[in-house]
């Protein structure tokens, strides 16, 4: 029975709709780490802007496996938000889990993550590459497989000592970085609405002018 009613769906035409809803889905991967004590440390700003997609939208994070995810919809497509709960340096394993759990492919995933290689402020968009030592990208790239996805970079900067790099990133926020950091989010959650619309190559243009 279960067979015949596929194939009157399928003749019908009852599952384009949940086919082309998977097509318009699309991840979108905040880096961080778990814990109000990294909560305004600058590894962190990947949770921010998520934070901020969600409160832009109106949608709820809600605790889930492999870590806290949010829902909207914009221009017809589908968006998932996802904190992962597994560490930076497991990153992976988070993104995975949710790519097979949504069947979301890899380049509708978006990864927005800190990079020390950047000036404070900068924001580059590149659609595949390299971890560039970002432990959060190498997990990724390492359990999923490739690097080949979508991933912003939001620059931090360097303003440290030899040796202390670890201590930089988990560091809090200078009072200077928080008043920037408002405009910085703001251009970030725009770039992420718009790529699944107008496409990487735009949204780069604009993004990383």
């Amino acid at each position: 029975m279960t067979q015949i009613r596929q194939w009157l769906a399928q003749l019908l035409g009852l599952n384009s709709h949940k086919e082309s809803d998977n097509s318009m889905k699309y991840l979108i991967v905040g880096l961080g780490n778990i814990g109000q004590e990294y909560k305004n440390t600058r590894h962190n700003i990947g949770f921010l802007v998520v934070d901020a997609l969600a409160e832009k939208k109106e949608a709820t994070f809600e605790p889930n496996k492999q870590g806290d995810t949010a829902k909207f919809k914009h221009r017809g497509r589908s968006f998932i938000l996802l904190k992962p709960s597994t560490y930076m340096n497991l990153s992976g394993k988070a993104v995975r889990y949710w790519m097979q759990k949504e069947k979301i492919p890899i380049e509708r995933v978006i990864i927005i993550v800190d990079d020390l290689n950047l000036p404070f402020g900068k924001i580059r968009l590149r659609n595949k590459g390299s971890d560039g030592g970002h432990n959060g990208l190498k997990s990724i790239n390492q359990v999923v497989g490739q690097n080949n996805y979508p991933r912003i970079r939001i620059g931090v900067g360097n303003d440290f000592h030899k040796g202390k790099q670890v201590d930089y990133v988990l560091g809090e926020w200078s009072d200077e970085e928080n008043d920037a950091l408002p405009k910085i989010i703001e251009r970030t959650t725009k770039a992420i609405l718009d790529l699944p619309v107008i496409g990487v190559g735009r949204t780069m243009t604009e993004l990383n002018k």
